[in-house]
This record gives structure tokens, sequence and C-alpha cells, in this order.
């Protein structure tokens, strides 16, 4: 299927919207998400049944030619499959009539989608993790979604109404003048429209395309380097030696005392069990709505405010350094995982990612590998160690004493000039690539420790001398990836 291209000029964006829907607008809502996760289940026990089939026979002897078909999974194909199949199939002869077809076609959509990028993960043509076979949506634990992409989609003329197909008018919780002004000037045409169960409420999304014209930024020939940290939420230094610090809201932290009492609420009610199909107890459930409420109130707190900070940074700097931080990886610190979680690096990045190419800024990531934290920021000596603990960097070389965020932050800045001029580093734009040895992507130490002990000391271990012979001869030249 072809992506969908915009016109020049114009951008794809949401706009995105909280329902007040009653007590029937709930259900059909609630139905048509039913229908797409139902539909979704039915295209992977179809396209799955020949695999089987096929497995088994192969176990008998059958030969090659002689096996059953492989079915295919391409939207198309499920349509069609599961058109012919809904009127006899008793999973949905009953009640398929009951929602519009969109909601058949999200599911079908979404399966094919999975079954893309399971066959692509399995020939590695896909970036990331390994993507395993499709598996069922749990109507227990599925994301309730439904998207519509034909019918009357439309922001009412009122403000205060969205029209969706089969669904018919809904209320909205806040106005819609936004989205409307921009449909009614035609700078704006809405593509489709997402219905979402989300923190305790109903959302739409309107996918658009809007006419959007650069923003000039305020220092468009200044550039940031921004470090992330869990003490201070980032550390924001400039090329024209500013230095300002975010603090860290710490919001779950504020809820902690409140999210407790809660909890304990709902542990002292009689709640679901699945064994026995004992249903929970009308004060369970309140219980456990009001502690989903806490919940919901420090997602967005943290959404709104790392929202704020990402726009303020995309409408200041002309470029914009970050790192490549494996936030994945940094959560397996059981210490620091629940400050982790909670200050949200990963969504920095991606906002920042998007915000910029909206203002037409450049955003510069960070090898991984690049010691931010442990290069002088001033004559650029690499420190061999530097613990956690240690907040001060001082530099054995040239005598720098800085704080350790403030200074990652300024050589994360100094990166933006050596992407623009070239440093001879393979990855960089003015220099060609360069293979690297058996693929290695880490700098080799000047002084590697030795592996035998002596009688001196024990094996592995660096003696001061060597400590400082590193910090003093190894330089820091990493290549960059520009996004």
């Amino acid at each position: 299927m072809k992506k969908f291209r915009p016109q020049p000029g114009f951008v794809v964006q949401a706009y995105r919207f909280a329902l007040d829907a009653n007590a029937t607008q709930e259900r059909a809502l609630r139905s048509h998400c039913g229908a797409a996760r139902a539909a979704y289940n039915w295209a992977v026990a179809w396209v799955e049944a020949s695999w089987w089939q096929r497995r088994a026979e192969e176990s008998y002897g059958i030969p090659e030619e002689q096996l059953t078909q492989w079915r295919p999974w391409s939207l198309p194909a499920l349509r069609k499959a599961f058109n012919a199949a809904k009127h006899t199939d008793p999973r949905f002869a009953a009640w398929w009539e009951d929602n519009s077809k969109e909601a058949y076609s999200t599911g079908l959509a979404n399966a094919a989608a999975a079954f893309d990028n399971y066959a692509k993960s399995k020939q590695v043509k896909r970036r990331g993790r390994t993507v395993g076979m499709p598996r069922f949506k749990s109507k227990r634990k599925a994301r309730l979604a439904c998207r519509f992409t034909t019918g009357t989609i439309r922001a009412d003329a009122d403000g205060r109404h969205v029209t969706l197909p089969r669904l018919g008018t809904i209320r909205t919780h806040e106005p819609t003048g936004k989205l409307l002004a921009r449909v009614q000037a035609g700078t704006a045409r809405i593509l489709s429209a997402t219905v979402r169960h989300e923190r305790g409420r109903w959302f739409v999304s309107f996918q658009t395309e809007v006419r959007r014209d650069l923003v000039r930024v305020a220092r468009p020939d200044v550039a940031v380097g921004i470090d992330l940290g869990v003490k201070t939420l980032a550390v924001m230094a400039d090329s024209a030696g500013e230095v300002r610090e975010i603090p860290n809201p710490r919001h779950l932290d504020g809820a902690l005392k409140q999210l407790r009492r809660t909890s304990r609420a709902v542990s002292r009610r009689r709640g679901p069990d699945r064994r026995t199909g004992l249903k929970p107890s009308r004060r369970w459930e309140k219980a456990n709505t009001a502690r989903n409420k806490v919940h919901h109130r420090v997602a967005n707190l943290r959404a709104d405010a790392l929202h704020k900070l990402t726009s303020r940074v995309a409408a200041e700097y002309g470029t914009v350094v970050v790192e490549d931080l494996n936030v994945a990886g940094m959560l397996r610190n059981r210490r620091l995982a629940r400050q982790i979680a909670d200050a949200g690096f990963a969504e920095i990045r991606r906002q920042l990612t998007y915000k910029t190419q909206r203002n037409g800024c450049r955003t510069v990531v960070a090898n991984r590998w690049y010691p931010s934290s442990k290069t002088c920021s001033r004559c650029g000596a690499v420190k061999a160690k530097l613990p956690l603990h240690v907040r001060t960097y001082a530099c054995d070389a040239c005598g720098l004493v800085l704080d350790r965020d403030a200074n990652a932050a300024h050589n994360l800045a100094a990166l933006a000039a050596a992407a623009v001029t070239g440093t001879g580093v393979a990855g960089d734009l003015d220099t060609p690539k360069v293979s690297k040895p058996r693929g290695a992507d880490q700098k080799t130490r000047t002084t590697r420790p030795s592996r035998k002990a002596t009688a001196e000391r024990a094996g592995g271990a660096t003696l001061p001398h060597q400590r400082q012979t590193e910090t003093r001869d190894r330089t820091q030249t990493e290549a960059l990836t520009l996004r």
C-alpha cells in the first residue's frame, strides 16, 4: 500500500479532542472498538490456520507441491475473505451490521501490518527488536481504538460537536475552533479520524493535511546541547556560553502518598478473580476508579511539562544536540528505574525530533558511546572513569572544575559545529564512510589493562600512572548522526 504524501507546503498534523459521550454513544464506541478487535483476531486465525495445516501435512510426508496454499495477508485479500465469511461465521453473523465497516477494516489493517512486520523481521529488513508472530488481542487488555477513513467525518460548525460514521454527532469536552477555522479557510483537509479510550476518557483524533509555513526560530545561529538527568531534568548549554537548568518536577513522587492510600483501599475490596469467574464488587470498582485517576493525573502533568519544555527549545534554537540514550538498559537499574521512567527521556527526544523539523531546525544525535560527561569541555581530555556519585568534573590536564552535567551539555553543544565542518571521522557530513574492521563501534582504549595477575597487583587492575596517561593522551572524536 502506497504511503500518503502531503502536498508541497503541507504537513500531516493531528488534532485531538476529548469527547463527552452519553451512555448510548459510549456503548456504540465500545461496540466499534470491540468489532475492530474481533476482526483482528479473525484475520490472525485465518492466516495462521494455513501455516499449521501445512506443518501438519509436512509431518505426514506430503510433497511440497501438494501442500495447502499459503493464505495471503494483504489488506485487500483479508477484506475479501472477511466479507465472504461474516455472513455465515457465527461470531459475526448476528451483529456485524450494527457497526460501521470501518471498524472491521481497522482490525484487518492492523493484522496486515502485524504480519508485514513479522515477515520483515524474519528477513532482517526491519530495524529494532525482533518481532514475533501476531498474537490474539485479549478483550480484557486490548486498547480500545477504531479508525474511520470514509463517510461523514467533520467538526461541526458550532465548534462543540464532531460527527463520525454510524456514531453520529458527539459533543466534545473542549472547543474545536482551531481545526474548524483552518477547515473553513481551506488551509486544512481532514483525512481520517481515530477514536480511542485513554486514561478513563474517550478521545477523537483528526488526521489532517495542513498548510504550514516555516516559523523562524528566535536564535537560528545558536546551537544547544541538552544533557538529561534525574536530579535535574535537563541542563542546556548553548554555543553562546549560556547554561540553563530545568528542574525535575517529579510528578510521580509527589503523588506516591495518595497512590499508596488509594491502592490500600483497592486491596481491601473484593476484586475480580479470573480463575473462578468472580466479578468485582461495586466498592472495588469505585476504589479502582479513584486509583486510576491518580495515575491519569500524573501522566497528564508529565505530558504537559514535556510538551512545554520541548516547544520552548524548538522555538528558540536553530540546532539541538541530544544523546542517544539506552533508556531500556537504564531501566534495569532497580534503584533509579522509577525516577528514569518518570522523567520521560525517550519522549523528550521524540518530541524534539518532530518539533525541530516543523520549525526547519536541525537535530543532531550524538553517538551512544560518546563520553560527554567524561570529556573535558575545554581541552578535550577524557577521563578513564567518572562514577555517577561524582557530581563535579575536575580535569587532570587543564584543571577545569565544572558541574558534570554542565560539562556534558557544553560537549554536546560543541558537536553541532563538528557535524557541519567535519572532523575526519566516519559518519560526519563532509567525509566519506570508512569501513570498520569487525564492525567495531567503540574506540579502543589507549592503554589496555593486563589480564595476567602478578605479585604486585591483581589481574585487570589499572595503576594510577596508567590512568593519567590515558587521560592525557586520548582525545574524543566520535561519529555523529544528523536527523
